[in-house]
């Protein structure tokens, strides 16, 4: 295992390389759940020296490490020890207003412009996890199909999204437990769609989503 993912770094980290610009990577955590904001983070690597891809060097497709959690968070903060990145949010009402891929992207521009803002770049592309890039966004982009799988900054945005909205779930789950959130983190699991038809839905909850799996599960039963 170990051996497998010292050879991915040294391609993610090639794919970024033959840019040969600045790099920013930005993914997003939380497209398909029925509750919670929609969590996008951007990362940019100064340099990929020897002692720097040896600190990230198990970076991979955050859902690779679905059975690994510690892992994932060993390496969330590896990837923040060296490198530029930030975590920003689009909030439940946001997603209900503009639909989820808009504020898909809206949380991934907010990302990128908190770096961009914050440093003075020269020559600079933005690699975009997925098909669509930023809309409205005066900078250089390119939307690339299974990012996370290709890109080192991709798959390390991948990651500390994934990490920050897992745990900002479990934090929500303490106030409203009978959901699940601590182990579905929001996703429309058997027991989160239960636990609706039983409690209602609260504030959390994006309403637009609501009605299509609640009545897909009509037609099932």
């Amino acid at each position: 295992m170990k051996k497998s993912r010292k050879f991915r770094i040294d391609e993610l980290v090639e794919f970024d390389r033959e840019f040969k610009c600045t790099v920013i990577g930005t993914d997003e955590a939380g497209r398909g759940p029925l509750a919670g904001p929609v969590v996008a983070a951007a990362v940019y690597f100064p340099e990929f020296s020897t002692e720097v891809c040896e600190i990230i060097k198990y970076i991979d497709d955050s859902k690779k490490f679905s059975s690994n959690l510690q892992l994932r968070k060993t390496l969330s903060e590896n990837i923040k020890s060296v490198a530029v990145y930030s975590i920003q949010e689009c909030s439940v009402k946001e997603i209900d207003k503009i639909n989820i891929l808009q504020a898909s992207l809206l949380a991934m521009k907010k990302s990128c412009e908190d770096i961009i803002t914050q440093n003075s770049f020269d020559n600079l592309i933005i690699l975009v996890d997925g098909r669509h890039v930023i809309p409205k966004y005066n900078c250089p982009q390119k939307a690339v199909k299974k990012g996370d799988t290709l890109s080192a900054s991709i798959a390390a945005a991948s990651i500390l999204a994934k990490v920050y909205r897992d745990e900002l779930m479990q934090g929500l789950a303490e106030n409203f437990p009978e959901y699940g959130w601590h182990k579905n983190k929001g996703y429309p699991t058997q027991a989160h769609i239960e636990a609706l038809r039983k409690h209602g839905e609260c504030e959390w909850h994006r309403k637009t989503f609501l009605s299509k799996v609640l009545c897909e599960q009509k037609k099932i039963f």
